[in-house]
């Protein structure tokens, strides 16, 4: 008897699109157990939460929303796994409702601890609640591979996982584990089933996707030349790749490429070579503005959006004003701004100077303008002109969004029987202010 078919679930993340990938994969494999997703106003049996834990904000947001699951649906068998339940599993287990925590090396047999626990009785269940079952990071190995579905057009499919840069500040390493990947030949084939099934656009997501390779002696670059050459997918996107492990190969390779679409992240995390040291990240200003400028030199329309952290231990006045300067001469679309949040156990504790919460807010907010301008300018100077959009449906009737090849986001006022999931040359407009967008017409 199967015990899952015909459950109800109710799912709930926080975090990066890789955790949206990983909640998107573990939906798939209860679905095909039997389970069925939780409607509006249905009650679940089951409520999964797949944390984050990158600031004490996320950390409290995770605590919030199981908090509201536990509400919503009494009596289902509520289970955690994400970053905070590997770093914080006491913590999360204590909490009024929580059946079973999950760690990072655990969440690949969601599935049977499912259906471990719904076949207890319901005493049973009870003694057993507040369970954690969570490895030490040294012994967490298993690669779990996701390629799921974020809507009609757009898959994210996971290379990699875990990092082994231990900056400063950062708690991933300690949450995920050492580097790990799949096999390339394995990621084609998951690539080439998200093409039959009707996708048209991949972002590869990971931890540290430039560190592809770790667990398998292959590379990066191998990597996307393999999958430029799967048939029936029309536009790559690399969610987010560090500096350092940006070559001039996989550069050069992109913009000579089939499908990669000239669209890169790039995490800066500070303008300030000080504070940079301080973060133990692997460049410098001066790498950092040679590289932005080697992918305008090969595709001079490129999108290149920015991570910024503002308010870090060891960040004077003085360093955040040379990291504004340098941000502000920087050729770049977007700053995606947080402000520095201290995480137990990392070496970032070490550092003297603390920046008041205040003033970390006033830096971000200085930052974000600085965006602002910056997405302004780039939008700018493709108005008038004609750019290949992906459609997709708003839950707006009569109005359809989409995204050209060099990520600016694009609204259309259409008719009802324009199809979504295809691509289609789009004059672009002036700008939309309440939805950072460029109107556009279909040509």
């Amino acid at each position: 008897m199967n015990i899952l078919k015909g459950k109800k679930a109710a799912y709930f993340t926080l975090g990066c699109k890789l955790n949206f990938a990983e909640t998107s994969s573990v939906g798939q494999q209860l679905r095909q157990a039997g389970v069925e997703t939780v409607r509006p106003g249905e009650v679940a049996d089951v409520c999964i939460v797949n944390t984050c834990s990158v600031t004490e904000v996320a950390d409290a947001k995770c605590r919030q929303a199981i908090h509201r699951l536990v509400r919503r649906h009494p009596g289902a068998l509520v289970v955690v796994t994400g970053c905070y339940a590997q770093l914080k599993p006491v913590e999360v287990s204590a909490i009024e409702g929580v059946d079973l925590v999950l760690g990072s090396e655990q969440k690949a047999d969601i599935v049977r601890h499912v259906s471990e626990r719904l076949q207890m009785m319901p005493e049973e269940r009870a003694l057993a609640a507040h369970e954690s079952l969570v490895s030490r990071t040294a012994d967490i190995r298993t690669f779990v591979p996701s390629c799921s579905c974020g809507d009609r057009t757009r898959y994210f499919l996971k290379v990699q996982d875990g990092c082994d840069y231990y900056c400063t500040y950062c708690t991933i390493p300690f949450a995920r584990g050492r580097s790990r990947n799949g096999r390339i030949a394995s990621l084609v084939e998951q690539v080439r089933q998200a093409a039959e099934d009707g996708g048209r656009e991949i972002v590869i997501t990971g931890v540290n996707i430039g560190d592809f390779g770790r667990s398998t002696g292959e590379s990066f670059l191998q990597l996307i030349m393999a999958l430029d050459q799967v048939q029936g997918i029309d536009r790559y996107r690399i969610s987010s790749i560090e500096p350092n492990l940006l070559t001039d190969e996989v550069i050069q390779f992109c913009a000579q490429s089939r499908a990669f679409m000239p669209h890169f992240h790039i995490p800066l995390q500070s303008g300030s070579d000080e504070v940079l040291r301080l973060m133990h990240r692997r460049y410098d200003t001066s790498f950092f503005a040679d590289k932005v400028a080697r992918v305008h030199e090969l595709m001079p329309d490129a999108f290149i959006g920015v991570d910024v952290i503002v308010g870090t231990r060891g960040e004077t006045d003085a360093c955040f004003q040379d990291s504004l300067r340098f941000m502000s001469g920087l050729d770049v679309a977007q700053y995606h701004v947080f402000s520095y949040s201290e995480r137990p156990g990392t070496k970032a504790l070490q550092i003297p100077h603390r920046v008041r919460p205040q003033e970390k807010h006033e830096r971000s907010q200085q930052v974000l303008a600085l965006s602002e301008q910056k997405l302004h300018a780039f939008y700018d100077r493709f108005r008038g002109q004609a750019r290949p959009v992906l459609l997709e449906h708003s839950r707006t009737p009569g109005l359809m969004h989409g995204f050209t090849d060099n990520y600016i986001r694009v609204e259309l006022q259409v008719g009802a029987a324009q199809p979504d999931n295809v691509i289609v040359p789009v004059s672009l407009g002036g700008w939309n202010e309440a939805d950072d967008a460029l109107c556009g017409t279909i040509l």
